[in-house]
């Protein structure tokens, strides 16, 4: 399936740990134009570790649908792309430029690739060269220690990716420090693929100003979807507030894709869920919490779940 990037086009960014398929599955049904796998080991896929092999599923309403992978060595990059070829209902692969994290920067992978320009452009080359999928995307930061964005960007374009994802941070910032949006819009005047803004959009009102201030094609969105994927609904529809019945019907969605995922495990992996959901402003949200801690059986959870989610949310938040 191809992307509309003719209007503003709205992605779950991965995270490990949330945006698995019964996630992602919830985002798409309310809102999300794409979403991305979690970030896979290029390594892990070519040795097609279960877990990893996992994390591929997808949710049939996932369309489109990207794979983001992660490393550099370039007969691992190929067998990973080789391996995503044989598999139907991927419309991307993505290569992760922009992932901070220790372990993975120390392989040459994620943000690290920032530091060896050269190598970032072959891998993305071999990417785009042996993939059968539609598109080659790239997810980038402004660079490492220090911003050469606009450097990365190009070599991006030049290398083939039909379009990029730009977190605006540099590695070294991580998470905390200030988003630079306006080096977003350099990237977007100078490229002439789509730019795709990610970095601390989490509310309707500032997608609709990072969308218009940086002149992006799209906005995607990650930790401010945890607890709230309805915020897509809200970007699409300009809504500045969702019902209570309808946050209930995406919990209870999202609780039973967890199940058919995991078996009865998922209700046990729900509760971080549940302690993200009931921050959106409930009466007696810490009790309710302390409560999922002590649950494992799916029907009780399902139970607790409505009882707790038929409530009226406060539009102050109270004991959350």
């Amino acid at each position: 399936m191809q992307i509309d990037f003719s209007k503003p086009v709205y992605l779950l960014a991965p995270l490990a740990g949330f945006t698995d398929l019964p996630f992602r599955s919830v985002v798409k049904q309310f809102g999300a134009d794409l979403t991305v796998s979690e970030m896979i080991s290029s390594n892990a896929l070519v040795y097609q570790s279960a877990k990893t092999l996992h994390m591929l599923q997808k949710s049939p309403l996932e369309d489109p649908y990207s794979v983001q992978i992660s490393g550099s060595d370039q007969d691992v990059i190929r067998k990973a792309v080789e391996l995503l070829n044989e598999r139907d209902g991927i419309t991307a692969i993505d290569l992760n430029c922009g992932c901070p994290v220790p372990k993975v920067v120390n392989n040459l992978a994620g943000s690290s690739l920032l530091t060896d320009l050269p190598r970032m452009a072959q891998t993305i080359e071999t990417i785009k060269k042996h993939s059968n999928k539609p598109y080659t995307s790239v997810k980038i930061r402004l660079g490492f220690e220090k911003k050469n964005h606009l450097e990365i960007a190009r070599i991006c374009q030049a290398s083939g990716a039909d379009f990029i994802a730009v977190h605006g941070r540099t590695r070294a910032g991580r998470f905390k420090s200030e988003v630079d949006y306006a080096a977003i819009g350099e990237i977007k005047e100078m490229l002439d693929i789509p730019v795709i803004a990610n970095g601390d959009i989490d509310s309707p009102q500032k997608a609709r100003w990072v969308l218009e201030y940086t002149g992006a094609d799209g906005v995607m969105v990650g930790r401010a979807a945890v607890g709230k994927p309805w915020i897509f609904h809200q970007m699409k529809d300009g809504a500045d507030h969702v019902s209570s019945e309808l946050i209930k019907e995406i919990v209870l969605t999202h609780f039973k894709q967890m199940v058919n995922h995991y078996g009865d495990y998922g209700a046990i992996l729900f509760r971080k869920h549940l302690h993200t959901y009931s921050k959106a402003g409930y009466q007696g949200a810490s009790a309710f919490r302390n409560l999922v801690n002590h649950i494992s059986d799916p029907a009780e959870m399902r139970e607790a779940i409505t009882l707790f989610f038929s409530q009226s949310y406060l539009t102050e938040q109270q004991d959350a």
